[in-house]
Formats: structure tokens, sequence, C-alpha cells
């Protein structure tokens, strides 16, 4: 299938055409006002999508977001949750099963809200415990089909509740990961099921057995967090798991000392560890331009949305993105656009470690011939400028096929 988009600023340059040929970028000539070229490699089967100037990036990879959990397109309501995890994840178990529209429903319509904002590759998370047992795995894997044709959807099996805490649970998750789930997710192995060394066995373990990467959701402070992290560091050097680690949240790891957080993203980036944010307000993180000096690849997540965990979220990765740079306090444009290219490719190189990668603040991949036809088409008159105003004129192009129009999902 071919399809030419025509009149589009690739990454905010001049105006150009764009060829996609079987779901890759084929070529990217400048616009020919006459439409002389363009229409001369064109034939009756190609698709044209009018760009109209509007700007033309690579679509969004959500590497962090929790489809089981959502509550996008529901009535809002009053925020019950209690502080810590384990409180969180009780006011979501005595809740989650009780919304106005069933399970299925909701994480439909939260993808499907997503791919129409411009996210085409995705990494969600499924809770799995003694409670919901593979419920809303399966709710996962049910969206993931029904969507198969407008987005990419990866699956983690998710202990929420501690892989210790619940007898049952390790079981559980083993049963997920020979369904489908194709990342093995941990969580805060010091401060939740208070065994680092035997939660991570079973993580490590688990994803060694079936052959899928790792996340590991880490909330923990300060140095317990980085202790918690160097625990991974050890076990990815041992095992040989190199390119297949992502440490997600990790807040805190850049508050403990200068020393120490050079020593993070010196290791990271020897063990090409990744990193997913989702663009918290909190200090001590990990500085961004410095993983990108460094090479560390890293993408962005929306989490939970509009769930019983936080009010917060809608389905849109732009927004997100202003978020990223709002809370880093960036103002230069070069930092805002490096914050849209997290979002776009630093995802994407998440989602398969042989993707292209960025390769410091100033790189602008994915839009070459050769690259993966996963683009977003939107209005603004720079990058920077698109991140603030995070306008509504929007074309989703998946595997080279419009799948989005003007948020309207195809």
């Amino acid at each position: 299938m071919n399809t030419l988009i025509r009149a589009v600023r690739p990454w905010g340059q001049a105006l150009s055409d764009v060829f996609i040929t079987d779901g890759k970028i084929s070529g990217v000539e400048p616009h020919d006002a006459a439409g002389s070229v363009a229409d001369a490699k064109a034939d009756a089967s190609t698709t044209v999508v009018e760009g109209r100037g509007r700007l033309l990036v690579p679509s969004f990879s959500d590497v962090h977001v929790h489809l089981d959990s959502t509550r996008i397109g529901l009535p809002f309501r009053e925020h019950t949750g209690g502080p810590g995890v384990w409180t969180m994840m009780m006011n979501d178990r005595k809740n989650w099963r009780n919304a106005e529209v069933p399970l299925q429903e909701r994480v439909n319509n939260t993808l499907g809200r997503m791919i129409a904002r411009g996210t085409t590759r995705v990494r969600s998370y499924a809770q799995i415990d003694v409670d919901c047992r593979l419920e809303r795995f399966d709710a996962v894997v049910a969206a993931k089909e029904h969507f198969k044709d407008q987005a990419d959807v990866d699956i983690i099996a998710f202990p929420q509740a501690g892989l210790l805490l619940e007898e049952g649970t390790v079981p559980l998750m083993e049963d997920a990961l020979k369904a489908g789930a194709n990342v093995m997710g941990g969580i805060d192995p010091c401060s939740l099921d208070r065994d680092p060394a035997k939660h991570l066995d079973i993580v490590f373990g688990l994803a060694e057995k079936y052959q899928v990467p790792i996340d590991i959701h880490l909330h923990e402070p300060g140095e317990l967090g980085v202790f918690s992290t160097d625990l991974v560091l050890e076990r990815t050097r041992a095992l040989g798991m190199q390119g297949k680690v992502t440490m997600s949240h990790a807040y805190h790891l850049g508050s403990v000392n200068e020393a120490t957080t050079r020593r993070l993203i010196d290791e990271f980036a020897e063990l090409d560890i990744s990193m997913a944010s989702v663009a918290p307000a909190t200090s001590g993180q990990l500085p961004i331009p410095l993983l990108a000096e460094a090479g560390v690849r890293m993408g962005l997540g929306e989490d939970g949305q509009r769930d019983y965990w936080s009010p917060y979220g809608n389905t849109d990765m732009l927004d997100r993105t202003w978020q990223l740079a709002f809370t880093h306090g960036f103002r230069r444009d070069e930092l805002i656009e490096h914050c849209l290219a997290i979002a776009t490719v630093g995802g994407a190189s998440i989602l398969d470690a042989s993707a292209t990668r960025l390769k410091g603040t100033a790189h602008r991949p994915g839009l070459d011939a050769g690259d993966p036809a996963e683009l977003l088409l939107v209005d603004g008159e720079t990058i920077a400028s698109a991140v603030m105003d995070r306008g509504k004129d929007r074309t989703v192009i998946h595997r080279g096929k419009v799948v989005a129009e003007q948020l309207e999902l195809v």
C-alpha cells in the first residue's frame, strides 16, 4: 500500500512531500507546489493525505499506562485514595468493579481515545493479584486485539500488590506470561514486599524463563530507591539482560548526591537500562539532559488516567509532553522539542531496543526513509509551539494507514 503525505513540515522544517510504501517511509522530498513530481510517483492505488502545512512528527509511544484502571469518559468522582502504594491499591481494589460501565468498555474507550490523539505504540500494565486474578489482564488483551489495526500494544504482567504479600500471586503472574503478557513487571522490592532479593529473583527468573523484558515500578525514595536500583543493576549485569530492563517512575534517584546521580546514569548507559517517566511534579529526578548526553533511552507515559489513584490524565500524550517540559522547568525550544522526541521516538526505542535511539537533546529522528510510518500530523507554528498550544487538527497514521482524523477514530 502506498501513501503520499503532501505539504507537511517534518519536525517543523521546510514543506515536504512524504512517501510511504508498505508501512515505511520511502522518501522525503521538498514539496512540489505544482504537484507534478509527487503525482508522477503516485499511482491510482496511492492514498493522498493533505498535510496543509501542518507539522509532521512520529506518533506517540505511551510506555507507561494503566489501561485496566481507567475511568476516562465516566463521571468525575471524588478522590478517595490515601497515602502510600498499599493504601491506594486497596482503594482501587474496593472500587474498580463498581464503575458505571463494565471494565472492557472502559479499557476499549481509553485505548481508542489514546489512538485518536496520536498514540500508536503502547506499553500497558495489567494488574494481576489474588483479587482480580487475570480479569484485568484479559480486558487489556481483548482491547489489544480489538485495536490491532490501529495500534501496537505490549502488556506488562504487573504485581501491583507485590509478589510476596499474598499467597498465590506468583502462579498468577506465570499464567499471564503463558497467556501472552510480553513484559514482566516488578514493584518496590524493599518498601512493598520487604524482601528485595526474593522479589527480584522472581522477577528476573520469570523474565528469563519466558524470554521477556522487565519493567520495575519504583516509588522508593532516596537511598532506598538507589539500593533497590543497585540490586537491579547487579542482576542485569549477571544475567546478561542488557537492553531488556526499564526503570519506571524512579522519581528520586537523583536526590542523593551528585556522585550517585552520575554513577547511576553511567551504569544505565553501560547496561542499556531505559527509563519511563510520567512527568511527576517531584524534585530529585535524574536530569533529562544528562540522560540524553549519556545515551540512556527514555520514554513517557500517561500512567493511570482519572482513575482510583489519581484524577489526572486525559489520554493525550501531547498534554503529557507539555507536563514533562513544565515539571523540568524547560524554556529553551531545543529542550521542549526534546520532550516531544522522548514521547515519540524515545518511547519507541524502549518498546524495541533495536529501534532508532535519541542521540542528545538536539537529535530528531523518526522521519527519514526507512523509518516506520508511525506518524502524527498536528497544527502548530513550531514544535515548541505545538507542545504549548496542543492543537486539535490531527491526523494519525499507523503502519502507513490513516487511523484517526481530527480526533475521530477511524
